[in-house]
């Protein structure tokens, strides 16, 4: 059931003892002022539905240690710690001087029953609409979209030792199938014979790792013995009853497929039926890069840079620096592309309701959300797109570039710079071909042998319209102001928690919302919040 405080203060009461040496404006000051508002009781009632059982923590309590821990990056133990012994998260929290913190394990019991709610980030739900009811973004029609990439919790695992951890948790999850990796049953042999090391070690088989041959045919044996284990598995069990009983046992397996070929090729020289296999000089898209966190990935912000694990998205009002809608997604693949994300986050965002009528949104953001689809989507709401557009490239280096070839929406044609006119294929091709043979321009334009080919986007018009409004000086003025704002916002994320704690999207998108929902407060409170007579305000 769900607990209840004390509202009659102990006589060791530290907000009554020592509440004005907090400071002014803090979030220490606010929470213990004004926690039990923000954080009523009938907001987490749903968490605790039945009215038997011992007491939990009273809600604005754990809440407001929540926000606190998400602030200051603190572990579980350590936020634990720090209302124990800190006075500060006392007097935030309403605890005497000389009371103890609660069992740190309470916490993930919390965030667990949020996960499983019908409302999951309500903390920072609450903490938004706090933006809402004091005015902050009240008339401020941009939105600025960013994302960075968060390092995840685990290391990375190259192929070898991710083959010999998934046949280990195969063995481990999947009823009957530890006799099948180390009993007298098994099937996985290759290992031991090569290097005298079976799958009761996690180590890493000794061999000559300096010899291109001993590799391979490491990764060989390990590749054999996976592939011989699933078939024994499918043939004493069978696969498809595994995969639709769902549980370890299903994700065992299939981290045991996936690995055991997301990575590897047939050997120079094999046809992939004589059993030779070697590391694949490529990376597989979505590779996953961890048995221990199977949703971190490989994420290439730049060129340069490159990390493993997440990617949050921000959506942010750029001249206070509120972030009003987030996510955190996996930092690969289509469907977790900056533009792909940063337009189901705007659809999202209530903020923007409360916009007066006749006053357009401005959407700003890098190239990276200046795809086709996305300037669809913002030219269906009736937003305006501030996005910095993609580079165009030339065929042929200082050449003609796709602007320079005349669209006709009303006739569906396109006109080359020689006045050659095709009309465009429903598939959006539009061949040039011999006309290309004579053609005076022909060094400019291509180098195809059979002559230009132009492959235009479904949104190729609205994309042509977005780059020629981009060199409008009021739309570069716009952009260059502020775009960059939503950097400050980034930087504060980002600041001594780079690295995310859990495991998971699940987990460290909740993580991230508090995360967000404590920047959020403390910005309000450097705004001016404050509580006028039940009413949230900015002074």
């Amino acid at each position: 059931m769900q607990g209840e405080a004390d509202r009659q203060r102990d006589l060791m009461d530290v907000e009554s003892v020592a509440g004005h040496l907090l400071p002014a404006g803090s979030v220490f000051a606010f929470l213990a002022e004004h926690r039990l508002a923000l954080f009523p009781a009938e907001m987490f009632e749903d968490l605790f539905p039945t009215r038997r059982g011992r007491p939990s923590l009273p809600p604005e309590v754990v809440a407001s240690v929540i926000v606190l821990q998400a602030l200051h990056g603190l572990s579980d133990r350590e936020a634990v710690e720090a209302l124990t012994f800190d006075l500060r998260w006392k007097a935030a929290c309403g605890y005497a001087i000389d009371a103890k913190g609660f069992d740190a394990s309470t916490l993930t019991y919390w965030r667990r029953r949020l996960a499983a709610s019908q409302r999951p980030q309500r903390i920072f739900e609450v903490v938004r609409e706090l933006i809402t009811a004091t005015g902050a973004v009240a008339g401020k029609q941009r939105r600025a979209l960013d994302s960075t990439v968060l390092d995840d919790a685990v290391a990375r695992q190259d192929t070898v030792t991710q083959l010999i951890a998934c046949i280990r948790r195969v063995a481990r999850d999947v009823d009957g199938a530890a006799d099948l990796v180390t009993g007298p049953g098994s099937v996985t042999t290759r290992l031991g014979v090569l290097t005298g090391q079976d799958y009761t070690s996690t180590a890493k088989p000794a061999i000559a790792w300096d010899d291109q041959a001993a590799r391979e045919d490491l990764v060989t044996a390990l590749v054999n013995d996976a592939l011989a284990l699933l078939s024994a598995i499918d043939e004493q069990i069978g696969l498809t009853v595994i995969t639709q009983a769902g549980g370890r046992a299903a994700e065992a397996v299939a981290l045991l497929a996936l690995v055991a070929g997301q990575d590897v090729e047939p050997a120079e020289g094999s046809d992939g039926t004589d059993g030779r296999w070697r590391i694949a000089h490529k990376t597989a898209p979505d590779r996953m890069i961890s048995t221990v966190d199977p949703e971190a990935r490989h994420a290439h912000k730049t060129q340069q840079r490159r990390q493993d694990g997440f990617k949050a998205h921000v959506v942010v009002e750029p001249d206070t620096g509120l972030t009003t809608a987030v996510a955190l997604t996996k930092a690969s693949g289509p469907e977790n592309s900056d533009a792909a994300v940063g337009a189901e986050l705007m659809a999202q965002d209530p903020t923007t309701e409360s916009l007066a009528a006749g006053q357009q949104v401005e959407i700003l953001g890098d190239s990276a959300y200046a795809t086709a689809k996305m300037l669809a989507v913002l030219h269906a709401m009736g937003w305006l797109a501030i996005l910095k557009p993609w580079p165009l490239s030339a065929a042929v280096e200082g050449g003609f570039t796709i602007d320079d070839f005349v669209f006709d929406p009303a006739t569906n044609t396109l006109t080359c710079p020689a006045q050659v006119t095709r009309t465009i294929t429903a598939q959006g091709r539009v061949v040039f071909g011999v006309a290309c043979r004579e053609c005076p321009l022909r060094q400019q334009c291509t180098t195809a042998v059979n002559g230009r080919t132009v492959l235009l986007s479904e949104h190729h018009d609205l994309q042509r319209q977005h780059r020629r409004r981009a060199t409008d000086e009021q739309f570069q003025a716009t952009y260059r102001q502020h775009r960059p704002m939503v950097e400050r916002s980034i930087a504060w994320l980002t600041r001594g928690n780079r690295r995310v704690p859990y495991r998971g999207i699940a987990k460290n998108n909740q993580w991230l919302h508090h995360r967000v929902a404590a920047l959020n407060l403390r910005r309000l409170l450097a705004l001016g919040l404050t509580n006028d007579n039940g009413t949230w305000v900015l002074a």
